[in-house]
């Protein structure tokens, strides 16, 4: 059989990018293939379940219309497949003076991207909602929220297997091969016939998107380990919903920070490490070829030139269980080393291109036989649908 669309990659992107197609257009063969032995195995089921509102994402870019429009979907979806979410809001805080522009800054983004209610709050409204944080300036978004993305990558999978669409398990891929307009796929179980490529394969997006073309891509993904503590139960209390700090404008990450939990529970983090192996989700994983490939990348060699101050703080938090209460300690003071017990890391997906720039908007390439989505970290998930749409319009235009 040969497919009209093959799918590689089975996370929330791929996962939303198959049920979308399917929606337009059900007579269309898709398959979906996953290497593992199921869905949302990795940066989907690793995340924090955040729903992103947009507050961040520079006006008109992918990520803000995508946040935006996916963050609508998304509910709507789950509502209408009764997974559990809760709007609940959240603060962003300063805790020191020079963060105050920052701040204003994220304001305006926000109102730009449409976020009505979003505003900046007095102190003691900070206390009432969030009474044990601390800090010289806050805002409230009102529209954030949590949710289990891995539940709602699972039904996704559900509604696009109803449709027709057939998704391959522990399907890792091999080879890709293109003759005579058909691209042939070698797994580790079967060969594969498609009229088109859609590289939704996240930490091995590029690798893929170098399998389906005869250029390399000028762009490399480096793996970068985010690791988790959670609160002890019977220390729950000091967080009501989410705290977030003034994320550093330089650096595609947001900081440490407080989130509960749809599942349960309170997180604290993450930190942001180069990982060792592309999944790499401890601190003693390690892939030689992988730690050969990121240190020997060009833009990751500036990337370390450029924020190696910043690095060798990350790495201490990583490593040191005090230095990472003091951070926490900047949005709640009371938080102590002992209330913070393991809980667990993702691996993020970071494309960085040769010149030594970490990517922060959404990144999808095309060639003759392929759609790669090449860069589709946080918010991600959030915009999951928004995004399977746009690689939707991609592919039906070839169809």
């Amino acid at each position: 059989m040969t497919y009209d669309i093959t799918i590689i990659g089975g996370g929330i992107v791929g996962l939303a990018t198959g049920l979308k197609i399917k929606k337009q257009n059900p007579n269309l063969k898709i398959a979906i293939l996953e290497k593992e032995k199921e869905l949302a195995k990795h940066q989907t089921g690793n995340n924090s379940g955040v729903i992103h509102s947009g507050l961040y994402y520079k006006p008109g870019s992918l990520k803000a219309t995508n946040c935006i429009k996916g963050y609508h979907e998304l509910i709507q979806f789950c509502e209408e497949e009764n997974i559990p979410f809760e709007i609940t809001g959240k603060v962003v805080v300063a805790t020191k003076n020079e963060q105050l522009p920052q701040l204003q800054k994220l304001l305006e983004r926000g109102l730009q991207n449409g976020l009505t209610g979003t505003r900046q709050i007095t102190l003691d409204e900070l206390k009432h909602y969030e009474p044990y944080c601390a800090g010289v300036a806050a805002l409230h978004v009102p529209q954030t929220g949590i949710v289990d993305y891995q539940k709602v990558a699972l039904a996704y999978g559900e509604k696009f297997k109803a449709l027709g669409g057939e998704i391959f398990l522990s399907h890792k891929v091999l080879k890709i091969k293109t003759k005579n307009n058909t691209t042939r796929i070698n797994t580790s179980i079967k060969d594969l016939d498609t009229k088109l490529i859609i590289n939704c394969a996240g930490l091995f997006s590029d690798k893929v998107a170098n399998m389906n073309s005869e250029v390399n891509l000028d762009v490399k993904i480096i793996p970068f380990r985010g690791e988790y503590y959670k609160l002890k139960k019977e220390r729950e209390y000091l967080v009501k919903n989410l705290i977030y700090p003034v994320p550093d404008p330089n650096f595609p990450f947001l900081g440490v920070h407080f989130t509960r939990m749809m599942k349960g529970g309170v997180e604290a983090g993450p930190n942001a490490v180069m990982a060792f192996k592309r999944e790499g989700y401890k601190r003693s994983d390690f892939n030689f070829w992988d730690f050969k490939e990121s240190i020997s990348w060009p833009g990751l060699q500036k990337v370390a030139a450029k924020y190696w101050k910043t690095g060798i703080g990350e790495y201490h938090r990583s490593f040191s269980k005090a230095a990472f209460t003091a951070a926490l300690q900047e949005l709640i003071p009371d938080i102590k080393e002992d209330d913070l017990v393991d809980g667990g890391a993702g691996v993020r997906a970071q494309a960085c291109d040769r010149t030594g720039g970490l990517l922060d908007d959404f990144a999808i390439t095309e060639n003759e036989h392929a759609i790669n989505v090449i860069n589709a970290p946080s918010p991600a998930a959030t915009s999951s649908l928004a995004i399977g749409g746009t690689v939707a319009e991609l592919a039906l235009k070839r169809m």
